[in-house]
């Protein structure tokens, strides 16, 4: 039976204030953006997104009558969802979604996405399984990924005399990873995931330094926290999120954004790992390109440092 729920003014209103923004790729990443807009939608317009994102080829393939009826909803409602996601109408959202999922089905990378992992499941199955899923990660947060932005930061942080990184947990992990890379080319940078710490540093940084915050949901208090502190002493700061409207992005002068794909022992958190590594890599990168010449003699001598330590050719333990 078909739900004629009608959506909050509220909910509508969050969803319209972003059609502009999804309207500039409204051809490509579909169901990248139908998930990182997910904690925005409400009521109906969520059931929608939840069920084209659990069958994507059966909703390529259903009316818009059908769409209503399997998720609980109305055409009405199909109809404002497509908007939502920068469509004139049902049509050019089922050709976004078919052309989207016939890419991923050529590509291979479309097995078992979704599907819970058994504990009677073989080791290869499990591979494919989470290949897979980090694929489409991949391919989702290049689609989200604003290099305008990437820009911006790898400016900033070429120029800056010290660059902080704060995170926690699993975030913090990812953040030492990018401070190492950055300490190896001369960037002056430290990482903290300790709240004392890490304010403290943050109270001395100022204009032209940059602080980092990293976290998935952008609700992490403490990282929130560091990065308040750091912006409120003048220093450009930038979020390493999944979720453009989370406090820590709002705070951020410059947010740079990822996609996950959860499977079973991966929840979202740690499934955006590797789509992390990935931003932050293109973002070092970029970094090393504006300061070329320092970067490449600091990297030299720290790789001259460090060579003495590794073990002689022909060398056996």
């Amino acid at each position: 039976m078909v739900d004629h729920e009608v959506d909050t003014a509220a909910g509508t209103a969050v969803v319209d204030a972003n059609v502009i923004e999804r309207r500039s790729s409204a051809s490509d990443g579909v169901l990248a953006r139908v998930r990182n807009g997910l904690g925005e939608l409400t009521g109906a317009l969520r059931r929608v997104a939840e069920h084209v994102l659990s069958d994507p080829e059966a909703a390529a393939r259903a009316t818009i009558v059908e769409l209503a009826e399997r998720s609980g909803t109305s055409p009405a409602t199909i109809t404002r969802f497509c908007r939502a996601m920068g469509f004139e109408g049902y049509a050019d959202l089922r050709l976004g979604i078919a052309s989207e999922t016939g890419r991923a089905r050529s590509a291979g990378w479309t097995v078992d996405i979704g599907r819970e992992i058994q504990p009677s499941d073989p080791l290869a199955r499990v591979l494919d399984q989470i290949m897979a899923a980090d694929t489409r990660a991949m391919h989702d947060t290049a689609t989200l990924l604003d290099l305008t932005e990437v820009e911006r930061a790898a400016v900033a942080i070429a120029g800056a005399s010290r660059v902080n990184i704060f995170g926690a947990s699993g975030s913090a992990l990812v953040g030492e990873e990018m401070q190492f890379s950055l300490h190896r080319i001369g960037v002056a940078a430290w990482a903290w995931n300790d709240v004392h710490e890490g304010l403290a540093s943050a109270a001395l940084l100022r204009s032209g330094d940059v602080a980092l915050g990293i976290s998935h949901t952008g609700q992490t208090r403490e990282t929130i926290e560091m990065l308040a502190e750091a912006g409120s002493r003048g220093a450009t700061t930038l979020a390493l999120t999944g979720f453009p409207r989370s406090p820590l992005a709002e705070l951020a002068d410059i947010v740079l954004l990822t996609a996950s794909q959860a499977t079973t022992f991966r929840p979202d958190a740690l499934s955006a790992r590797h789509p992390q590594l990935v931003v932050l890599d293109l973002l070092y990168i970029a970094v090393a390109q504006r300061t070329h010449d320092r970067a490449h003699a600091a990297f030299r001598r720290t790789a001259q440092a460090v060579d003495g330590h590794k073990a002689a050719k022909g060398a056996h333990s």
